[in-house]
């Protein structure tokens, strides 16, 4: 069957419509993290999944919809879903049971199993694994520029001939042998397939098969029945899988761990095995063995190892004796950080700049207009003093840092770096009784802290996946850099001038962030020996190649994925916000404002913690985004209804300074900056997450407590 994909007309994109939902065949793609799985469903979806170089990024399913035109002019629609990376269906981690639960229960027609071609035997276990529940399936064996790069030839004929299945060779990130794939995909789902079979040892399998029969008539084929008597074995062995069978049990209305029948059977087999020298952890042992040792075999007859010179292999390895290494790491991780924040600091002053002028110039043509047209003052001033001015302030302070910072860091992220810092850290994180996967969640939250806390569904243990999300607003999201910089640079480099300001802005900006995972560290230790004791568990992060960044994506993906995205939620808080500021700043309650109420209510706690009332109310009113702190100080000081230009940071630094700020006010606001309740969309996703509102309560609390503590201490053991 002749198939055609020629024009982007041919892939359905966007919200799913009615002939979307009513797709011919749902087609699965799993696979090992880290093998181009999310890459594979973006070619075929022309949706943007976020893919990295690094494991965990695909936690739930994503859905994406595409379809193939025949020679004939027929359309073959197909739904696509990306289920999450797993490096096997027999443990239970959540991104493994989300998996697993998808291939044994969702409405899969077919499964394409991505493989990476460096790394093929260890991913053959995944795959056979797969072809135990699904035998219409697809081998689709990814990056094989980099297998040929290290001198692996595969035989792709003799692999489909041993696994019983299509195998097809791509390189995805090129949409090499995608057409391929594309080619035989409408075929699979009604093709009769005997896929190969883990090869068990023969008591186990003979135990298995005894307890077959007993299983049709129970599970009625929802499941291989030969699959789910080896996961009866195992749970009655010990391992028990109570996932599995929960689920199975919501769909037959059996539960197959308590049955009568089904339990005196496996009991019965068990012991026949413990007669032949079985025992419980021997009968686990040897299912877990059975692929690893199937896929060894698979892999002699068909992999060629040609001898390389070695180039790309002695590069990698150089790399992680300086990247990971017990001397080196940690000081390049912390240049890396420094530059990283250098260049963003550089290129921002000279974006934000413009911005500031360009923005605050249309606020004054939009002044003209209401002039023009007689509006009523009140209504110009709400509009253009309030909502604008605070949304040009916020576009112009945060765009041009996330539009250099994400792009910097997802480069960082594609070459393959942050699981190296993941292993720099996880000792760090271990001696707190945490997993060492939070530095990575840790990371997310440079950008933002709402995308953090999502991204701790990569942890396993549910004790230490709290942890790290209750402690991942102790590092500053990206809302909190322009204040941070603004401040450094006005009280703690004003004297120096270009590239010096610059990077000395760096150092100290590195430095506050060097303390903010300090501290993640302290109180990640402190919530695991008191309210979330426990001991940690074991972590394996595996170390992928060091790829060239495709920077193209790189650039694409950071802006539409994450900056728009950050901006997007700071915009839609920004214009609220701006109006109810400017309420607050120009209302009147007798001779005074409630802005000016709260503010001088609060000034004697503020003084305490060696700021004032005004920055205090400020850091409350800003809960929707942390972005709007600075905006609404310099309206509580003008008491005005209009902002000064950004771009002239030192007619800002008189103001402050004119209003009692020192040197103290300033280290004290970049302490309560660093330390915080957590803005409302990351609060929101926290109760998402956790599912209670206490947890939620205690990520704004916790924080909150440690900066007013760090700010008291602060200013009455330094400056009193």
């Amino acid at each position: 069957m002749g198939l055609s994909r020629k024009t982007d007309n041919t892939i359905l994109k966007g919200k799913a419509n009615k002939s979307q939902l009513e797709a011919d065949f749902t087609v699965a793609i799993a696979g090992n993290p880290n093998v181009g799985k999310s890459t594979v469903f973006n070619a075929l979806t022309g949706m943007k999944q976020h893919t990295g170089n690094w494991s965990g990024k695909t936690v739930g399913c994503a859905t994406g919809f595409f379809s193939l035109h025949t020679i004939e002019d027929n359309v073959i629609s197909f739904s696509a879903v990306d289920i999450p990376g797993t490096y096997s269906l027999l443990s239970h981690s959540p991104e493994e049971e989300i998996a697993r639960n998808y291939l044994c229960f969702g409405d899969a027609d077919a499964v394409i199993i991505v493989c990476d071609a460096v790394c093929l035997e260890r991913n053959l276990n995944l795959v056979l694994q797969t072809l135990e529940i699904k035998k219409q399936a697809v081998v689709c064996v990814n990056l094989l520029d980099e297998a040929k790069h290290k001198g692996i030839m595969i035989d792709l004929a003799g692999l489909s001939d041993e696994l019983g299945v299509p195998v097809v060779g791509t390189v995805a990130r090129n949409k090499d042998g995608l057409d391929d794939l594309l080619k035989i995909l409408p075929n699979i789902p009604s093709q009769s397939m005997q896929p190969r079979s883990i090869q068990y040892p023969a008591e186990i399998e003979n135990a298995a098969k005894s307890l077959m029969g007993l299983l049709d008539s129970k599970a009625h084929g929802a499941l291989p029945s030969f699959w789910l008597a080896l996961r009866l074995l195992e749970s009655f062995s010990g391992e028990k899988d109570r996932s599995l069978f929960d689920n199975l049990s919501q769909q037959l209305g059996v539960d197959l761990l308590t049955d009568p029948m089904i339990c005196a059977a496996v009991k019965k087999e068990l012991e026949t095995l413990n007669e032949k020298g079985f025992s419980s952890n021997d009968v686990c042992t040897a299912i877990a063995e059975a692929g690893i040792i199937t896929a060894e075999q698979i892999c002699k007859s068909i992999c060629k190892h040609k001898k390389k010179s070695g180039a790309s292999d002695q590069r990698d390895r150089v790399l992680d004796r300086l990247f990971t290494g017990r001397k080196t790491a940690y000081p390049i991780m912390l240049a890396l950080l420094a530059l990283v924040f250098w260049i963003t600091i550089t290129g921002a002053n000279y974006v934000s700049a413009y911005l500031s002028s360009l923005l605050f110039g249309i606020g004054d043509r939009i002044n003209l207009l209401f002039y023009m047209i007689s509006a009523p003052e009140w209504l110009r001033s709400l509009t253009v003093d309030g909502a604008y001015r605070v949304l040009a302030w916020i576009v112009s302070v945060m765009l041009p840092p996330m539009a250099i910072f994400f792009p910097l860091f997802t480069i960082l992220e594609d070459a393959g770096y942050l699981p190296r810092v993941a292993f720099n850290l996880d000792k760090s994180f271990h001696r707190c009784n945490t997993c060492g996967k939070q530095a990575l969640t840790m990371c997310m939250g440079f950008g933002c802290n709402a995308a953090g806390v999502v991204g701790c569904r990569i942890i396993d243990s549910p004790r230490e996946r709290l942890i790290a999300i209750l402690t991942n607003s102790l590092v500053p999201c990206n809302g909190r850099f322009p204040l941070l910089i603004s401040i450094i640079t006005m009280f703690f480099v004003s004297s120096a001038s270009g590239a010096v300001s610059s990077f000395v802005s760096a150092l100290l900006l590195t430095a506050f962030i060097l303390l903010s995972i300090l501290m993640t560290l302290a109180v990640s230790k402190l919530l695991s020996v008191t309210a979330l004791r426990g001991t940690p568990s074991s972590f394996t992060i595996e170390l992928p190649p060091y790829r060239r960044p495709q920077w193209g994506k790189v650039i694409i993906r950071s802006i539409f994925d994450r900056t728009a995205f950050v901006l997007g939620r700071a915009v839609i808080t920004a214009i609220p916000a701006g109006i109810l500021i400017w309420l607050m700043a120009n209302l009147r309650v007798g001779d005074t404002t409630p802005l000016a109420i709260c503010s001088d209510f609060l000034d004697p706690f503020a003084r305490l913690m060696g700021l004032d009332g005004v920055i205090l109310i400020a850091f409350i009113l800003g809960l929707p985004a942390n972005e709007i702190v600075i905006p609404i100080i310099i309206m509580a000081y003008t008491s005005s209804n209009t902002l000064i230009d950004i771009s002239n940071l030192s007619q800002l630094k008189e103001l402050f300074v004119s209003n009692g700020w020192t040197y103290e006010t300033a280290l004290c606001t970049m302490l309560f900056s660093l330390f915080h309740w957590p803005c409302a969309t990351t609060l929101l996703t926290v109760k998402k997450e956790t599912g209670h509102v206490k947890w939620t309560l205690a990520a704004a609390i916790i924080p909150t407590i440690l900066g007013i503590a760090c700010c008291i201490l602060v200013n009455v053991l330094f400056f009193k």
